[in-house]
């Protein structure tokens, strides 16, 4: 199981740095957190969840004993709810005096067809639009805190996907989950790319984003698959079982990203296994990333008057 999983080898501590995990309540996102943590950084929990959140912080706690750790702190965030994301990300902001690193990694696989209370499909508000808003409110803390880096987990699964823009809600056609699933992926990476480009355009350094494919997971992120059709997720776990990485496996590339020295001048990429691999065709497609940028914008109600980048390199 997982027996050709990458490790990353980083030694580096963060302490005086604070680090955000969206959906870091189980899987991979909890595993990405305990390691911060035990590294000596202010781990920020951001979880739908909250009691969840709470014990795994507990959890996390007891399994750091020999370690010399940092502080975990739980904060409400549903992804799924503009409202929700908008009043995290502004009580962060408030409270916080630095942001060193944001993973986001919460996500939802192939959820039966649901729209979410401002009226887009559960997976692509979830998985993009969430983490979208969410990044470009705290941008600027982070511009303030450089060095800094912006971790977003996608899926090998982006490759056969498309940004349909005629049609992002999946709305217009019989809904099919995988497809869904592989869209909002996709947008994570053009996300990166875009940002990784913004950024560079307006002068901020040392601000780098990373995108990557954790590899395929033992952990509940399963968990809606009978509501496509019953029985497939006992087979779906089954064949995890035999084939997938553990979720301390599977967190690797994230930690990698998050923390190692050798990453640290690389923007806009994506990973596998701890390096850099070559996403789809569609994913490198610059004029679709502007696009969803553009887009994705107007649908979380970003204000045009709104600069995310207005802290400057130099200032």
């Amino acid at each position: 199981m997982g027996i050709f999983s990458a490790k990353c080898m980083s030694k580096v501590r963060l302490d005086g740095k604070t680090a955000i995990v969206t959906g870091c309540n189980t899987g991979i996102g909890k595993e990405t957190a305990k390691d911060f943590f035990q590294r000596g950084a202010k781990v920020i929990m951001a979880c739908r969840n909250v009691a969840s959140a709470n014990q795994a912080a507990e959890d996390i706690k007891r399994r750091s004993e020999n370690s010399i750790p940092g502080e975990l702190q739980v904060v409400e965030l549903d992804l799924s709810s503009l409202e929700s994301v908008r009043r995290c990300a502004g009580e962060l902001i408030e409270k916080e005096d630095r942001i060193d690193i944001l993973v986001n990694n919460a996500g939802l696989m192939m959820s039966p067809y649901t729209k979410t209370k401002d009226g887009y499909e559960l997976q692509f508000a979830t998985n993009h639009l969430g983490h979208f808003l969410f990044t470009l409110l705290l941008l600027p803390k982070m511009v303030q805190s450089r060095p800094a880096r912006i971790v977003t987990v996608s899926s090998r699964l982006h490759e056969g996907g498309e940004i349909d823009f005629n049609d992002l809600n999946s709305s217009n056609k019989t809904y099919n989950a995988l497809k869904a699933y592989r869209q909002s992926k996709l947008a994570n990476i053009l996300f990166t790319k875009e940002l990784a480009r913004r950024l560079a355009e307006n002068d901020i350094t040392n601000l780098n984003t990373y995108s990557l494919h954790p590899g395929v997971i033992a952990s509940d992120l399963s968990r809606h698959l009978n509501g496509i059709m019953p029985g497939v997720r006992r087979i779906y776990d089954f064949l995890t079982r035999l084939f997938s990485k553990n979720v301390e496996q599977g967190a690797q590339t994230s930690i990698y990203c998050a923390v190692d020295e050798g990453c640290e001048k690389e923007t806009g990429l994506y990973y596998a296994e701890c390096r850099v691999k070559q996403p789809s065709c569609a994913a490198k497609n610059a004029e679709d990333a502007r696009k969803l940028f553009d887009v994705s914008w107007e649908l979380v109600g970003l204000d045009n008057s709104y600069d995310p980048f207005y802290l400057k390199s130099g200032k």
